[in-house]
This record gives structure tokens, sequence and C-alpha cells, in this order.
């Protein structure tokens, strides 16, 4: 799948999620929710693994994979959705989960060894300056939602980001579509259990949520979570954390056609910032070039030595002229008149 195919679904399904938070949590509570959308995405993925997938996963495997998907779905979902159920603006929490690239680009070199450069530094920049402006109007008015609501969204950023270090680090990292089910199936027992043992287990009845559900289900968990660990194995922590910039943005914009909010000139100046940044983070790294020409530096690799001796009108190596063990730490050749035999200085007077 071309990158750029990957790049534009990743930050389209993930910014369908902060919709889908919002569609839901009119019609029930954010554990319920979310219990049903685990539900239904690991029967969906599940069901489908076993007909066209089936195959053997150590254990040692799929228990990293279930700590990925705690901290992935269990601990970042959960908290963007209690934080968009308590009053906090789908735009802000979009806002404050957009701060992982930032997290990402200080992090990944001294735990992955991935470097960023200053260009890409500069690119990260810019998008998170597009991002607040887009949501500025957010942040300034006054919101419904209590003070800590806030920090529920920070949360479940770096939940996002420890799970994103934690697969770039694993010694055998599973390919999406043997992956994806393992999260689901984790965080559904985990929302499960939440729910249960707050009585929200039973769902409401009207059409809407399941609408709510079955939109959480094929567009944020599919699609968003597949191009996200897709766009991780392809172009590393780095690039794929700039493109959630453009998550703020996005979905300004499904709130637009979803809810009739109008974007302002403030957040169409921050969506171009935001591309602007994103462009710049993720453009490919040049080979370095030299003075002239701008030829790329290439080092000649040393011949390989050897201890035979040449001789006049021979272009070849001699294995027969190889000096014996014996022989090689005296100096002798293989004739014994000493061919390899430093001079002195003094033999020259």
């Amino acid at each position: 799948m071309p990158a750029a195919v990957i790049s534009a679904g990743l930050v389209l399904m993930w910014s369908s999620g902060f919709v889908g938070a919002e569609l839901g949590t009119r019609q029930a509570g954010a554990d319920t929710l979310l219990m049903w959308r685990a539900v239904a995405a690991a029967v969906l993925l599940g069901s489908g693994w076993l007909l066209l997938r089936r195959r053997r996963i150590p254990l040692r495997v799929l228990a990293a994979q279930a700590v990925i998907g705690l901290l992935s779905q269990a601990v970042y979902l959960g908290s963007i959705f209690w934080a968009v159920g308590a009053g906090v603006p789908a735009g802000t929490s979009a806002l404050i989960a957009a701060l992982q690239p930032l997290a990402a680009g200080a992090l990944a070199g001294p735990l992955l060894g991935e470097t960023v450069t200053r260009r890409q530094w500069a690119g990260l920049v810019t998008g998170l300056a597009g991002a607040t402006l887009v949501v500025a109007d957010d942040l300034t008015a006054p919101g419904a939602a209590p003070p800590w609501a806030y920090a529920l969204p920070f949360t479940g950023m770096a939940g996002l980001l420890a799970a994103s270090f934690l697969e770039r680090r694993t010694p055998r990292p599973l390919e999406p579509v043997d992956a994806l089910p393992v999260h689901c199936l984790t965080s559904a027992l985990a929302f499960t259990a939440i729910a249960a043992a707050a009585g929200h287990a039973t769902p409401p009845g009207t059409g809407s949520f399941w609408l709510a559900v079955a939109w959480v289900v094929l567009l944020s968990t599919v699609g968003g979570y597949g191009f996200y660990w897709l766009s991780l194995r392809r172009s590393g922590v780095t690039r794929t954390s700039a493109l959630i910039y453009l998550t703020p943005p996005t979905t300004a914009v499904w709130a637009y056609a979803m809810f009739g909010e109008s974007m302002g000139t403030l957040a169409l100046a921050g969506l171009a910032v935001s591309v602007a940044g994103v462009v710049t983070a993720t453009l490919p790294v040049r080979e370095r070039a030299g003075v002239r020409g701008r030829v790329p530096i290439r080092v000649r690799a040393k011949e390989p030595q050897t201890t035979a001796v040449r001789y006049p009108g021979h272009d070849c190596y001699d294995p027969w002229l190889e000096p014996s063990a014996d022989r090689r730490e005296s100096g002798g050749g293989g004739d014994g008149t000493g061919a390899a035999r430093r001079v002195r200085p003094a033999d020259r007077r």
C-alpha cells in the first residue's frame, strides 16, 4: 500500500474517533459505549482472524500484545471518551492528544535510536502551532467540563505513546491483522469489567446508539488503529506521530459535516499551518551530498590485505608464496630470504 494512502487513511480514520465519541456519549455513558464498541470489535475481528488468518502465536508475544492493547485502547480510548462525556469538547481532546508528536520526537532518539532532524523538529513545532489555532476558541471559551476532565486526554496521550514505543521495541512484532484482534479482546475484557462494576453494561435500545457503535468499530477501531500500526511499522514513531497533528483540523471538518459547527477564519488558518508542519516533518531525508556536483559521498571499501609475496609481472596474490606460521613471526618469506624484512635506519648506512 502506498505511503500516501496510509497517511491519508490514518488522519481520516483517527479523526473519526473523536466524532464517534461525541455521537455515542449523547446516547449513553462512556463506559457503556466503550464496552459494546470493544465487544463488537473483538467479535468481528476475532471471527475474521479465525476464518482467514489462523496461525500459531507464541504465548510471550500474546502477552506483549495484550499490554500494548491495554495502553493503546483501554487507556487511550477510555481517557478520550470519558473526557468527551464529561463535557470536554472533541476539538480540545484532539488538540491535547496531538501533543503526542512532541513527546515522541523527544523520546524517539534515546529510546529507539531514531534520528530526529532539525527540519523534523521545526515541522513538529509548526504543526502544534496550527493545531492550537484550530481549537483556540474551545480553549478560551468557558466550558461545562470540570477541571479534572481536561487531564484525561493527557493520560490517554501518554498511554498511546507508551504503546507505540513498546510496539517498536518488541523483538517479534505482529502484523496489524494479527495484533488488532488481540488488542480488541484485551480492551473488551477491561471495559466489560468496568461497565459491569458500575452497573452500566445494559445498552440503550435506540438505533442512534448502535449507529455510534458501528461508527467507532468500523471507522475508529478497524480503520484508525489498522492504519496507525501499519504506518508505525512503515514510517516509524516520529513520522507517524507527526500525522496526528492533522487530527484536530480534520475533526473540525467532521464536526462541521456532522453537527453543523462552522469553521472560522482562525480554524482555516490553523488547518493550513498544520498541513505545512506535517509536510515539513514527514518529507524524506536526502542523502548527504559532497561539495562538487552534489554527489553523495561514498567511502570506498578497503582492499583485503594478505601476507602473500608479490613478484614482478605477477598481477595476483599467489597463495603458494604465503609464509608459514613459524616463519611469519621471524619475517622470513617462502624461500627463507626474508623478503618482508623491515629495513632499519642503521642498515641504510
